[in-house]
């Protein structure tokens, strides 16, 4: 089917206690394992650029590639643009035909990030596309961007941030990192249940490469409704290339390609089923 936005599908997410899996995508081969595995397990789902990839391979391709895939599919997909670095590259990925955005203004002050969220929001909603933004500072390194220390979101700044924006989706900051743990993460999921009292619009969790099946299910059980899966994702693809190519008779790069979709396609799959989107497409 053609590419969908997110509303719908984190909105039955939200309804339905489960969160959608949200995959960073490098290449080709990652987009078709995402898919394979989201029409294998019925699930909707959503793949992700970040600036980086972008600035690789042009928003222009990376649709091409995953509006041609998700065509062929009967689950809904959609091509969201991950940690949007500015208001600009935020219209380019609109204009370029992504279904849903996010601008990361956490690196600003907290007026900073509103104002800018805000107009990203406002001409989001102008042509029907969802609108994601970050609210406190998630640790660890996400692209070019390196927070230092995490700065967990404040449930009262949440709830005012939300209404002066109008955002559709939050991602929190509860003391996730992005990248590989070095050490066992500690998560304020009570600050997490606060948030959701007081904000009525999904909320996103960055940084789940590494968290535990338990984390997971656990934040998603208190009000998460979309996860995002990035480095692991990469570490999968690159470990069975990696592995492929140890026999020094393989030159062709669909035989290398082909290890790397089976990778990432049962990664994937494992963490849709923690998720609990499984079987949620219509």
């Amino acid at each position: 089917m053609p590419l969908v936005t997110s509303k719908e599908m984190l909105l039955k997410a939200q309804q339905g206690g489960y969160a959608v899996g949200a995959f960073n995508a490098e290449n080709m081969e990652m987009v078709k394992a995402i898919i394979q595995a989201a029409e294998e397990l019925k699930a909707p789902v959503m793949i992700q650029t970040t600036p980086s990839t972008i600035k690789y391979g042009t928003l222009e391709t990376y649709q091409a590639i995953v509006a041609a895939e998700a065509a062929k599919a009967s689950v809904p997909v959609c091509l969201h643009l991950d940690h949007g670095s500015s208001f600009d590259l935020a219209m380019k990925a609109l204009k370029a035909g992504y279904t849903s955005v996010m601008i990361d203004g956490s690196k600003l002050d907290y007026e900073g990030n509103i104002e800018v969220s805000k107009k990203v929001a406002d001409v989001a909603a102008s042509m029907g596309i969802p609108c994601e933004a970050e609210l406190g500072k998630v640790g660890g390194k996400e692209d070019d961007l390196v927070a230092v220390a995490d700065t967990n979101t404040d449930p009262q700044e949440a709830r005012e941030f939300v209404e002066r924006t109008g955002v559709t989706s939050l991602a929190v900051a509860i003391g996730t990192a992005h990248g590989f743990y070095v050490g066992t993460p500690v998560l304020d999921k009570e600050r997490l249940s606060e948030i959701r009292e007081v904000v009525d619009i999904p909320l996103v969790l960055h940084g789940a490469s590494g968290l535990s099946d338990e984390d997971v299910m656990d934040c998603v059980k208190r009000g998460i409704c979309k996860v995002n899966f990035a480095t692991e994702l990469r570490a999968a693809y690159s470990k069975a290339v990696r592995e492929t190519l140890e026999d020094e008779k393989v030159f062709d790069p669909k035989a290398y390609g082909k290890a790397g979709i089976a990778a990432v396609k049962e990664l994937v799959m494992a963490r849709m089923k923690v998720c609990g989107c499984d079987g949620k497409a219509e």
